[in-house]
């Protein structure tokens, strides 16, 4: 069973960089922390002790650096005046500029050079985590990671437009009140053009934005597979599909090379030449048996969604293209198209492969206009087609527990009703075909909020936003200044966030806005239907019955909040969330820093923090043990598909953070939810201090194989 503590959140952004240099409590098979007491003393955690000293390093390492600054400018100091001393009187006319290739060209000392240059080699090294246990373990990105990584960029370009799409569809509203009364003062002489505005895709946007900065990953159309697109991909755009170069146009169905790639490897080929279709069923001829398509050519078709023809094809672009496919055997990638009510544009798309285009020939349709019809057979040897799966899986998600009892669906075995006894407003069933006889998770209380130690104090509440209503306009909005002057969630799905940030201040107790607010997000509890589930290897885990978009929140990691140091010696606790949001920020322990765009009015001089202590070292952690959530049985995994956020909304003291899981990526129904626990490698330490190693299971490609 993979160990489930100690987590932290300076693993909260997924890559494959991240990772805490600390030492974590060893936990037996049996699953209780080793304790070594000698002589009755009391005994510092392995964790907490491999901490300080790593701040006591990261510590020596800054003044080792500061003093390198210092001796560095001395001796520059030193050979300028010698070189001052040598070196002509210039004429006024004479710049500094000119005096630089003498000075270089003077014999210096050469002790001092050989000084200097082992100073700035030490310093870059310490720059870049190259003297010691700093160094990072940088391994190359797999495909699949790179083509989810571009997807993840997508999605914060797009929530980006959505939000000022957002802020105008706000400012239209305000604008037409002010129109009524403009338009009574001057008698109706005002048009509403004065305010409205076209509406802008975000969508579009995001993927011209994408190909300004050449951030699309594959630029360059190719004939076949996509490195890292497996048969069964889902995409729930057709922007999607071009942020990662797999299909280029955001309408077309047919994607194809122009003569502008009849050169180096092509160079031999006729084009236009197809590379990708879409099936949507926008064409009233088309005939979709799987294996076997009959497809229709672009052009000719109402566009208002009728699916008739209103006018002939002309075999030119696409049609020409796949003609060419015809004559010169290029096989072309297959995408399928289906309703969605999960996507923001209706649809999923699904990759189900290549095929090789045998035939064409051009026909009356059924509307009396020319046609041109393509016959596609799909290549054997692939994986089997996943869109009619697809479907199944959609629809086999119960919409209740009540369903799942006596069903005959093979994966359901209820244990448990509801783990959280109606606490929360969506039931959490349990479910598990391992044990047998099957039993369910025991052993804690579960509870839907924090409780706290009895010598922990919560600050007192914040002053709050005097917004009335929804808080709309962030120039206004105190809460929205301290994220940057600006809101850190859409309204879109009930709440997204656009991006991970060092924290995220929410509207509190004493704000004036109503509980609706966008800005309170992440308050209003769990919205989708999990499952907790038994696996073979990993324990309990956690899924979704819906589909989670990307960046929606998906719930808040819940237990007692107590000091780190008070748990030193409490056995059978594998459950411990570090809050380490200061740590993250400052990027201590080898945390990833995020983007800071916050005032963080309660970290005044946060680089000058009392360098004495271990701030390496998380004062407050979350106990999930006895009292915790549905979120102590979410799983550890290499490449995860959730990320941790610090939240701020009732105070704001760091320290005290709300911890929350988040969607990094859309999550498709029943894939198991799954954060990175942020382990380093043979950072676990045994009683006699030797490195202890224990087996990952996630099953993702970039695997470690090993959880520490």
């Amino acid at each position: 069973m993979v160990v489930q503590s100690p987590h932290s959140l300076q693993s909260s952004v997924p890559t494959p960089n991240n990772g805490t240099k600390r030492v974590q409590i060893l936990v037996k098979e049996n699953g209780s922390a080793v304790t070594d007491n000698v002589a009755g003393q009391r005994r510092a955690s392995a964790r907490l002790q491999a901490a300080k000293q790593k701040a006591e390093m990261e510590l020596l390492a800054k003044r080792k650096l500061e003093l390198l600054n210092e001796d560095v400018g001395r001796s520059t100091k030193k050979v300028n005046v010698d070189a001052e001393k040598l070196t002509p009187k210039l004429q006024p006319a004479q710049t500094v500029i000119q005096q630089l290739p003498e000075i270089s060209s003077l014999p210096a000392d050469p002790k001092i050079n050989k000084k200097v240059a082992k100073m700035v080699e030490r310093a870059a090294k310490i720059a870049e985590g190259l003297d010691g246990t700093n160094a990072p373990n940088v391994a190359e990105k797999s495909a699949h990671m790179k083509v989810k990584e571009t997807i993840r960029l997508f999605n914060k370009h797009y929530l980006h437009f959505v939000q000022e799409e957002e802020k105008r569809c706000g400012a239209a509203k305000v604008d037409k009140k002010a129109l009524k009364a403009k338009k009574k003062a001057n008698r109706g002489s005002v048009s509403e053009a004065d305010v409205k505005a076209k509406a802008k895709r975000p969508d579009l946007k995001a993927i011209s934005k994408m190909m300004e900065r050449n951030e699309v990953l594959y630029p360059e159309k190719r004939i076949g597979s996509i490195p890292g697109i497996d048969v069964g991909h889902r995409f729930y755009s057709r922007a999607e599909m071009v942020a990662v170069g797999f299909h280029s146009h955001w309408l077309n169905g047919i994607d194809y090379m122009g003569q502008s790639y009849k050169k180096g490897e092509y160079e031999h080929y006729i084009f236009p030449l197809a590379v990708a279709i879409v099936l949507s069923g926008m064409y009233e001829d088309d005939l979709d048996n799987a294996e076997d398509v009959v497809y229709t050519g672009q052009g000719g078709h109402d566009l208002t969604g009728n699916k008739r023809q209103i006018r002939d094809q002309v075999l030119e672009r696409g049609n020409l293209a796949l003609k060419n496919c015809v004559d010169l055997g290029v096989t072309v990638r297959v995408v399928r198209g289906h309703e969605c009510a999960n996507s923001y544009s209706g649809k999923v798309y699904t990759y189900d492969g290549l095929y090789k285009v045998v035939h064409y020939w051009a026909e009356k349709g059924i509307s009396g206009f020319t046609v041109f019809k393509y016959r596609l057979r799909r290549l054997e040897g692939q994986p089997t087609l996943t869109t009619s799966q697809v479907h199944f899986t959609y629809g086999r998600v119960p919409q209740c527990p009540s369903e799942i009892r006596g069903s005959n669906v093979y994966w359901l075995r209820l244990v448990c009703e509801d783990i959280s006894g109606g606490q929360e407003v969506v039931p959490i069933p349990a479910t598990n075909l391992v044990d047998d006889p099957p039993v369910a998770p025991t052993g804690y209380q579960y509870s839907k909020s924090m409780k706290f130690a009895r010598n922990i104090k919560l600050p007192a509440n914040a002053a709050g936003c005097d917004c009335k209503g929804l808080c709309w306009d962030p120039k206004t909005c105190a809460c929205a200044r301290l994220n940057g002057s600006d809101f850190p969630y859409v309204h879109r799905d009930g709440g997204r966030l656009i991006e991970a940030k060092h924290v995220v201040f929410e509207c509190g107790p004493k704000c004036g806005c109503d509980p609706s607010c966008v800005n309170r997000t992440s308050q209003r509890g769990l919205k989708y239907r999990l499952e907790v589930f038994r696996t073979p290897k990993k324990g309990w885990a956690v899924r979704s019955w819906d589909f989670i978009p990307a960046g929606a929140p998906v719930c808040e990691y819940i237990g007692v909040l107590t000091r780190t140091e008070e748990l030193d010696n409490v056995s059978e606790n594998n459950y411990i969330f570090d809050i380490d949001c200061l740590q993250t920020m400052r990027g201590l322990g080898g945390r990833e820093r995020r983007q800071l765009d916050a005032s963080l009015p309660m970290i005044q001089n946060m680089d000058k923090i009392d360098e004495q202590r271990s701030d390496s070292v998380p004062e407050f952690c979350i106990d999930a043990a006895s009292i915790g959530n549905v979120a102590r049985f979410i799983n550890h995994s290499c490449e995860p598909n959730l990320f941790i956020q610090c939240v701020l909304s009732a105070h704001q003291d760091i320290k005290l953070a709300r911890v929350m899981l988040f969607a990094a990526d859309s999550i498709p129904p029943l894939q198991e939810l799954t954060y990175d626990y942020g382990y380093a490698l043979d950072s676990v330490h045994g009683p006699d201090g030797k490195v202890k190693k224990m087996a990952c299971y996630c099953g993702a490609e970039g695997c470690r194989k090993r959880l520490f």
